[in-house]
């Protein structure tokens, strides 16, 4: 049994939820965003709550049962708050700068590193050190935030990179003279 799939999905005040067509549609203050629903799972919205429930008692629909709810909830706290991730650029000479839908990195590289903001996601710095994602998707947020991440991983010997806020760095200590 699924511990998270049996909890409901609490729809707040001034989000609209809808099940049609086999899409689950969310609008909320933020925007608005929609999921494919699963063939292995139902869906039951009453009193304000969408509750998933495994369609038949096969390994997979169990399988699809949490997170089929964990997705329903990303798109709740999507529409409402938003999601967010901070980066943090660590190294002499490293940094970034977004220029409108186009951030910026220095690091290290023989040339600079550009790219593309996707749509519905904002990017800012607010200063040459940190860079802070936002947007209603969490996929597309953490999907970015891993890209640019990728360019230049924190290294364990002095810690130089770009990582996660918050993020631990398992440090190594260096060679012995």
């Amino acid at each position: 049994m699924s511990r998270t799939g049996k909890k409901p999905v609490a729809i707040p005040a001034g989000v609209t939820a809808s099940l049609e067509g086999g899409v689950i549609s969310v609008k909320g203050p933020k925007g608005a965003l929609s999921l494919a629903m699963e063939g292995e799972v139902t869906y039951a919205l009453e009193d304000g709550q969408l509750s998933v429930k495994p369609a038949n008692e096969t390994k997979r629909a169990r399988s699809f049962w949490g997170m089929q709810r964990t997705l329903i909830q990303n798109l709740v706290t999507g529409v409402t708050e938003g999601f967010s991730k901070t980066l943090e650029i660590t190294g002499v000479g490293y940094r970034a700068n977004a220029q409108g839908r186009k951030l910026k990195l220095q690091l290290g590289y023989s040339h600079d590193v550009d790219l593309d903001v996707p749509e519905g996601l904002e990017v800012k710095t607010p200063d040459q050190t940190t860079v802070e994602i936002s947007g209603i998707d969490a996929q597309k947020v953490g999907q970015f935030a891993a890209e640019i991440r990728r360019w230049r991983k924190p290294e364990p010997y002095k810690g130089k990179g770009i990582k996660y806020r918050g993020e631990y760095i398992f440090r190594k200590e260096g060679k012995k003279k």
